[in-house]
């Protein structure tokens, strides 16, 4: 039979999933999870339109001036979403207060981050065209898991929490290599292989969505408490937030080649 409670999204984990809940009248479920989704979503926003507006109000008195604006909310929204990433992941029962919070902390982030890229290539619309494609992979994955096209089998989802977990040693071995000469140029670079690898994670982070459809759809059809809408919700937001960040990161390799 399979284990439908292991992901390879870190915070959908099997301890959280396999508890055996005990009835109750308030419950999750998939509609109030896709709402919380979705506030979730419109947080993030908020947050990047300060860091992405504080920006660019700074470049448009001093070009130099961008990265010292948004440096301090670039630690801000770093850190402080991994704080709240562990104290979710360890107290799932505040996932509704920390998971909004969490959101805050990584639209802080992301805008910061996305504003420095468009100004790398301020030609080519790279994060408009970086927030539409996730949103089409989100719809696409949403659909092939809807329709059945893709079935979570025990084989499939072993492929896929494999594949992440190949992915994170990578980013690991190259980033300390990094710090001691090692060339990942392979992994940061324009090359064909580089671009080839970066499509291959974005594959990678697509099919992880796929496996947080059907954890949320589980975890409801077993009655789980109702704050586990706001830590299912916690779980997609992370998957969705890496998948923008490896597109981003995808087509700036394209970008650069220009």
């Amino acid at each position: 039979m399979m284990n439908i409670t292991k992901s390879s999204n870190p915070v959908l984990k099997e301890n959280v999933f396999s508890r055996n809940y005990t009835a109750q009248s308030d419950v999750m479920t998939v509609n109030g999870t896709i709402n919380k989704t979705a506030l979730m979503l419109l947080l993030v926003i908020a947050g990047a339109v300060f860091t992405w507006n504080k920006f660019f109000d700074a470049v448009a008195s001093n070009p130099e001036a961008g990265i010292a604006a948004v440096a301090p909310w670039l630690a801000i929204g770093g850190i402080g979403g991994f704080i709240t990433v562990l104290v979710t992941v360890f107290r799932p029962q505040s996932s509704g207060i920390s998971a909004p919070v969490y959101a805050v902390f990584e639209g802080l982030f992301l805008g910061g981050i996305s504003a420095l890229f468009e100004s790398m290539y301020p030609q080519q619309g790279i994060v408009l065209r970086a927030v539409m494609l996730t949103l089409a992979v989100f719809m696409v994955m949403l659909f092939l898991y809807r329709s059945g096209i893709i079935k979570v089998t025990q084989k499939f989802m072993m492929g896929v929490v494999a594949a992440t977990a190949g992915i994170a040693v990578v980013y690991l071995v190259s980033f300390i290599g990094g710090m001691f000469g090692m060339d990942t140029s392979f992994l940061h670079g324009n090359s064909n292989l580089s671009i080839g690898i970066s499509l291959v994670v974005v594959a990678i982070a697509a099919l992880n969505l796929v496996l947080d459809f059907s954890f949320i759809e589980k975890a409801s059809a077993q009655g789980a408490p109702k704050y586990m809408e706001w830590y299912g919700a916690f779980g997609l937001m992370v998957t969705l937030i890496w998948l923008y960040l490896e597109i981003l990161r995808l087509l700036s390799k394209i970008a650069s080649r220009d």
